[in-house]
């Protein structure tokens, strides 16, 4: 179910995005939309909560949108945490609202293909599957395996 990508690809989504639309974003501190979108805010992310249950209030100095058609401006990425059936219009909006969009990127378990494609012929890149917040800290060096730095080993040992 799961599309490879390659970590050059992944880099690159995550070095040039600046701003990013996180649609389905939870004010519940232990769901992971909650977590992932306080972690791209805070490595720097301009991160534009959306959810029209909390439209209004504030979730890290941002203020939570609607929709993504509340939006002003440009986004660069749109993270989907919704179900897989819920992603076609989300995607429909995304590409309307926003001409210069550079990604779509689908969380851990949401995988559509019809939006995908939709995406895709509009040139703009999809990534299924996946979270970017592992993916920076796997690809950035964040990830601890049992507390040691693991991209740094001793030729000693």
């Amino acid at each position: 179910m799961s599309e490879e990508y390659s970590d050059a690809h992944l880099r690159k989504i995550l070095q040039r995005t600046k701003r990013v639309a996180v649609v389905g974003v939870s004010m519940n501190p232990v769901r992971p939309s909650y977590y992932v979108a306080r972690y791209l805010a805070l490595k720097g992310y301009d991160v534009v909560p959306v959810n029209p249950g909390h439209a209004g209030t504030m979730l890290f100095g941002f203020e939570v949108k609607a929709s993504l058609s509340d939006i002003e401006g440009h986004v660069d990425m749109v993270d989907i945490f919704r179900r897989s059936e819920h992603v076609p219009p989300i995607v429909e909006e995304a590409l309307a609202q926003f001409p210069k969009l550079q990604t779509v990127w689908m969380q851990i378990g949401v995988v559509n293909e019809q939006a995908a494609e939709m995406a895709k012929v509009r040139g703009v890149d999809v990534i299924m599957d996946r979270c970017p917040k592992i993916e920076y800290q796997r690809l950035f060096g964040e990830l601890r395996m049992g507390g040691f730095n693991t991209g740094i080993i001793s030729s000693k040992l």
